[in-house]
């Protein structure tokens, strides 16, 4: 009686594991299929090689690694995993996000992956319902929930902060100039900077970036979209999205990196979102900005009464202005803005 049960499961156990098979195979289809076309359109065959992963590696791999969840978010899980015997970050996206976006995700990370300031992408998992991406590992992981830069349970020292955005501005310089037609970010916040072992930033999280088409400088959207904190004014109102809605967002990270202030949060009575760039200490008509009233006290007291380290400061918070500047043709190009960085930070030598 026994063995008739058995043998009655078995048909019913293949047919499952049939249909799975089927259902990887479909996904495999679907998602290989677009992210050939894209590759094709997009990459003028000089990409990248990444690796092909199966859906059983990458489960194995996160079963390997306790407590792997680094981060969530509304469209992804990030965590880490072990794959060939390395530690690294797998994506995965949550099953009803536009495929198009994880395609994209890949493919720009695919083409950034030879900056040494982007999180380098290994492979990619076309097997789920949503493709998953497999990226080098950046073991002190993500900035904290204000935007602050801590490590090791430490705030990180101002020239450890200066040299993290002159990194990023390199990055962002190279997304905005290394390619055919230049790639918008589009999303740009703290939530898309990781720090390595030795503290260097690495962007990655490109599922939101678009190509300017050829002969236009910017794109016309139906409504814009953005992180609240982070929405540069002028595509909010005009919904055209350039060069510049990058280097306003980069202004925001410099002003996080000085201030240590979240980009949105309550105000005090709590009823209403309240942005730092409108902090009534920045917006100073007449006269310079005093930078002890403003800046992260741990870098006060790091700097303390040197004059070149105060000018220094000022120079930041000015080129931080300068990024979030209401009029996109007063704000500097992002080629400018990390050649300022560099000069700020060799204004005092080491």
């Amino acid at each position: 009686m026994a063995s008739k049960a058995l043998f009655s499961i078995i048909p019913r156990v293949k047919r499952k594991e049939e249909k799975e098979e089927r259902k990887r195979s479909n996904c495999f289809l679907k998602n290989g299929s677009i992210l050939l076309e894209d590759l094709i359109a997009s990459c003028d065959g000089k990409s990248h090689p990444i690796r092909c992963y199966s859906a059983a590696e990458i489960i194995s791999a996160a079963n390997n690694y306790p407590c792997c969840i680094i981060d969530r978010s509304p469209f992804a899980d990030l965590y880490r995993g072990i794959l060939d015997d390395r530690t690294v970050i797998i994506k995965k996206y949550r099953d009803w996000v536009d495929t198009d976006r994880a395609i994209r995700d890949i493919i720009i990370s695919m083409q950034m992956s030879t900056h040494k300031n982007s999180l380098k992408l290994l492979g990619c998992c076309l097997e789920f319902e949503m493709p998953a991406l497999v990226f080098e590992n950046a073991g002190k992981g993500g900035l904290n929930f204000d935007g602050s830069l801590v490590a090791d349970n430490e705030l990180l020292p101002w020239k450890t902060r200066l040299r993290i955005a002159k990194q990023l501005a390199s990055a962002l310089t190279y997304l905005h100039t290394a390619f055919p037609r230049p790639i918008i970010h589009r999303r740009i916040t703290s939530h898309c900077i990781l720090l390595d072992d030795d503290c260097v930033p690495k962007l990655f999280d490109f599922s939101l970036s678009l190509t300017i088409p050829p002969d236009q400088l910017y794109v016309q959207e139906d409504f814009a979209t953005g992180r609240m904190g982070y929405l540069d004014p002028t595509y909010v109102k005009s919904r055209q999205i350039s060069e510049k809605t990058d280097v306003y967002c980069f202004g925001v990270i410099l002003l996080i990196f000085l201030m240590r202030r979240q980009a949105a949060y309550w105000n005090d009575a709590g009823n209403a979102w309240e942005y730092l760039t409108r902090d009534p200490k920045l917006n100073v008509s007449d006269g310079q900005i005093q930078i002890e009233t403003i800046a992260d006290p741990k870098i006060l007291e790091e700097v303390g009464g040197d004059e070149q380290a105060q000018q220094q400061l000022q120079d930041f918070l000015a080129l931080a202005l300068l990024c979030i500047q209401e009029k996109t043709e007063a704000r500097p190009d992002m080629i400018d803005v990390a050649k300022e960085l560099v000069r700020i930070d060799k204004s005092i030598l080491p």
